[in-house]
């Protein structure tokens, strides 16, 4: 006979993102939620097991396949589908997130089956859990909130109309002026007249890369030209505008291959004192 797993395990917290309330994991195997109510959207997956849940008298079901929009003030209850429980991530989102009209459409759709949407609140998550990495997480959320109006059929705002040609080079000269202090998404679109939406997009197809990956980019230059005239990985972290020096080391490790501390290695013979020995693939 099969043991059931014991307990349950959440772990919440609230991230420096404009426009998330509240960030939610939970694995429950008996527990049942009593019908309630939230004043925030409920953006839900689930990665293990399935939920029923009834929402405004109509009973519904979240699987691992789909994504659930839950409404804000629209009661609600909650309850494993599975003998073993369920594992979920919730994303509690503003209610200035999506426009009000689109209540009514989330009670009569709540289960979006779309794979993409999915995928990229499942890596929204991964981000949110990195401190530091708050202007890429403003900027997939962007990208999840106009999704999820397309999904439900909103009208896209005059806001969002497209800008001149030149947006995607003034955000990325801002970018250049604020590597090491950085920006908010939501700063980035108020000083540029801009919609967060459309100023991710339009800078994404213009440079090929979207703004978080170009500032991200930036900083280990910056932190590569600090290493290398003496600096150590910590004040170079801290000098670049990274988060701390693990921070630092994850994104160093990915552009370059190596981290910070043996970035400014002990040269080889026909090389100058401050060049790093790292392969040529990685000089880029």
């Amino acid at each position: 006979m099969a043991t059931r797993p014991a307990g349950s395990q959440v772990s919440a917290w609230r991230p420096a993102v404009a426009g998330v309330a509240e960030v939610f994991h939970a694995h429950f195997v008996d527990h049942a939620y009593p019908r309630h109510v939230h004043d925030v959207w409920t953006l839900l997956i689930v990665d293990d097991g399935a939920v029923r849940f009834d929402l405004h008298r109509h009973r519904h079901g979240a699987l691992r396949t789909s994504v659930t929009l839950l409404p804000p003030y629209v009661p609600h209850d909650g309850r494993s589908a599975t003998a073993n429980g369920f594992r979920k991530r919730v994303l509690y989102l503003d209610t200035s997130a999506l426009d009000p009209e689109l209540v009514g459409r989330a009670v009569d759709q709540p289960d979006l089956a779309d794979p993409r949407l999915r995928a990229r609140i499942h890596h929204l998550h991964q981000v949110l859990a990195a401190p530091g990495e708050e202007f890429e997480a403003e900027s997939r959320l962007a990208l999840i909130l106009h999704r999820l109006r397309t999904q439900l059929g909103e009208r896209t705002p005059a806001s969002a109309a497209p800008a001149g040609s030149g947006l995607a080079d003034r955000l990325r000269e801002l970018l250049d002026v604020r590597t090491v202090d950085g920006v908010t998404l939501r700063e980035a679109a108020e000083l540029l007249h801009a919609h967060p939406t459309h100023l991710v997009r339009t800078f994404t197809r213009a440079h090929g890369l979207p703004p978080h990956a170009y500032l991200t980019g930036r900083r280990v230059e910056l932190a590569r030209r600090l290493l290398l005239a003496g600096q150590r990985p910590a004040e170079a972290a801290a000098a670049a505008g990274f988060f701390d020096q693990a921070h630092l080391s994850r994104h160093f490790r990915r552009y370059l291959g190596v981290s910070p501390a043996r970035y400014p290695a002990v040269p080889r013979h026909g090389r100058h004192s401050g060049d790093a020995t790292v392969p040529s693939s990685a000089r880029t």
